[in-house]
């Protein structure tokens, strides 16, 4: 049986770590690198607004010279974020990461943010399932399967 984002959620743990639009670039960048974090969601009110990535600081910060610590989240983030429930399957995030060319992915049921995947979590559970399959038909294959 496929792994649910619920359960991905519950072995990785659900902090999500987020940022005010109003907040200066500078600030964000100083927080990610402390949470060792490629993405922050921008939330107002508790309601998510926005994300921004070190891609986003690279793209409309550094690249055109800009001043992080003059220029406002807001400014620079990617409004229309890309969301997933968590009764969907790990490959099925998979499947909208690898089309929609994203690195970040947060999960949220009815409007509640329960957690953030990135491809690399995604990945892993998928390789950890893989690696199960492949161990119990090793063991089936040797006659020392359980069954």
């Amino acid at each position: 049986m496929e792994t649910s984002l619920a359960e991905l959620l519950r072995e990785k743990g659900s902090e999500v770590y987020h940022i005010e639009p109003e907040a200066t670039v500078e600030k964000a960048a100083q927080e990610m690198r402390r949470a060792h974090i490629g993405a922050l969601l921008v939330m107002t009110s508790g309601k998510l607004v926005g994300i921004l990535t070190e891609r986003d600081v690279l793209n409309h910060v550094v690249a055109e010279g800009a001043s992080a610590e003059s220029v406002r989240v807001g400014d620079i983030m990617t409004a229309d974020v890309v969301v997933i429930g968590p009764n969907r399957t790990v490959r099925d995030a998979m499947q909208v990461v690898t089309e929609k060319k994203l690195r970040h992915l947060p999960v949220v049921k009815e409007g509640r943010i329960l957690g953030m995947l990135s491809g690399g979590d995604l990945t892993r559970s998928i390789v950890a399932e893989e690696e199960g399959f492949i161990n119990t038909l090793y063991d089936y294959i040797q006659g020392t399967y359980p069954g």
